[in-house]
């Protein structure tokens, strides 16, 4: 029996919502997904610790901080911490929700390929943030996992940039990189996003301390109020 409580979350801006058939909609789906893993009381962060020689412990204080702010902008109950752990691990089925990051290469080997990819289609949410550098390892390693789909760009009216709060102009810019415009990247698996792939963002450089890259504090909050919506996204999609 899934002992997850309902998810009711406020913010502070306001929760945009079409109907209250949708709501009842979004919560049953929620407690499907919820009861199909052996989840925790609390809400946690999977930090997924991969091969290849990429620094996927990148931001330690990133993944600490969002967690907190969503204890304090929604009514989701959280841990201090995330968990990090391996895709080989048993207990990954314990997390559905995922995130990776890091500036180099990202490898997988076969096993872990398949593992991902039974925990992406039984209803599991990977996030992955370039901290710049990692993208072209983590674009050949997805294609690996779903080689028949690509990539989608979410345009900016996609319910991920207004769930608690609204982002009109779609993923907010922490770090310059390349000067490319932010994009939110989206794998799509029987018309739900299991893999969410934020570039040329960095969102995980603007959830860190504010003495670590001395963001300004608007941009650290931009960056904080979309790790909200994306947790609530998955959640609830």
């Amino acid at each position: 029996m899934c002992k997850f409580g309902p998810l009711l979350v406020r913010g502070t801006n306001h929760l945009k919502f079409d109907t209250t058939l949708r709501m009842l909609k979004k919560r049953i789906i929620l407690y499907f997904v919820l009861c199909s893993f052996i989840y925790p009381q609390e809400f946690t962060i999977g930090r997924i610790h991969y091969g290849g020689g990429g620094d996927w412990y990148s931001n330690p204080s990133s993944l600490p901080n969002l967690l907190e702010y969503v204890r304090l902008h929604t009514s989701i109950k959280t841990t201090e911490k995330e968990v990090k752990l391996k895709i080989s691990d048993e207990e990954l089925f314990s997390y559905p929700y995922l995130y990776m990051t890091g500036h180099g290469n990202v490898r997988f080997t076969e096993h872990e390929i398949d593992r991902l990819r039974i925990f992406l289609e039984r209803g599991g949410f990977l996030h992955a943030d370039d901290n710049y550098g990692m993208d072209q390892s983590f674009r050949r390693e997805m294609d690996r996992i779903f080689p028949n789909n690509e990539f989608v760009e979410l345009p900016f009216d996609h319910p991920v940039f207004h769930q608690i709060f609204d982002f009109d102009h779609g993923l907010p810019k922490v770090h310059e990189h390349d000067k490319k415009p932010s994009q939110a990247l989206a794998l799509f698996h029987n018309d739900r996003i299991v893999v969410l792939y934020t570039y040329e963002s960095d969102l995980g450089d603007g959830w860190e301390d504010a003495e670590v890259h001395h963001d300004p504090k608007e941009i650290r909050e931009a960056a904080l109020q979309m790790g909200v919506n994306i947790i609530h996204f998955a959640l609830t999609q």
